[in-house]
């Protein structure tokens, strides 16, 4: 199954980055992308995934210093636009790998494609890595244990429905009985032509 794979890739991307835990760090792809197209765009996608998680932590310190959090929000705002490049790369190697596949006369299309699918198993991974370091937290209360458990036990069945329903949103594009149809995301606030305040100052 496909997602067994991406959540393989993404527990090892998780995995790395946290070897420094240093959003900072070089990034290093061990998948060859001439080798592992898939595996290669997979851990590149959770890195970045894995990378803003923690951006957003920090730029929650109540003490940050204005021009750090100024600075911390154009990372956040260019990794939210490189998150969605990832996604449509992904889509892109799906449309290519079922290019060839002809839709039945009934086939429907899905509310998603399967790279936005895949985008929130990533994220998925990265709350059950954090919760269940909530779990094995040493200082913190037993009851405070025990509540992150319950949470964990819910996000472990999520992950488990999440990556049936998209290996069966697969299966049925590779059968004909759904298709993919990929809209661009069309953000705006980066274009220095469609934000407006951007475009002033081109002025």
């Amino acid at each position: 199954m496909f997602t067994h794979k991406a959540n393989r890739v993404f527990k090892t991307a998780i995995d790395d980055y946290h070897v420094k835990d240093d959003v900072y760090q070089d990034f290093s792809n061990p998948y060859d992308k001439d080798v592992d197209f898939i595996e290669h765009l997979l851990y590149r996608k959770c890195w970045i995934d894995t990378v803003q998680w923690h951006y957003e932590d920090i730029i929650r310190d109540p003490a940050i210093e204005p021009v750090a959090a100024l600075d911390l929000k154009r990372k956040i705002d260019a990794s939210n636009q490189d998150r969605t490049d990832m996604v449509e790369y992904i889509d892109s190697y799906f449309l290519d790998r079922y290019r060839g596949v002809k839709p039945q006369d009934d086939a429907t299309i899905n509310t998603e494609s399967p790279a936005w699918a895949i985008d929130r198993l990533s994220i998925l991974a990265l709350k059950i890595y954090h919760m269940r370091e909530e779990v094995a937290r040493e200082d913190a209360s037993e009851a405070h244990k025990d509540a992150c458990q319950k949470k964990l036990d819910v996000l472990l069945e999520q992950r488990e429905d999440l990556s049936f329903a998209i290996d069966s949103l697969l299966k049925d594009i590779e059968t004909g009985h759904k298709y993919m149809k990929v809209y661009k995301q069309m953000k705006m606030y980066n274009d220095d032509e469609l934000n407006p305040v951007l475009r002033s100052q081109k002025k």
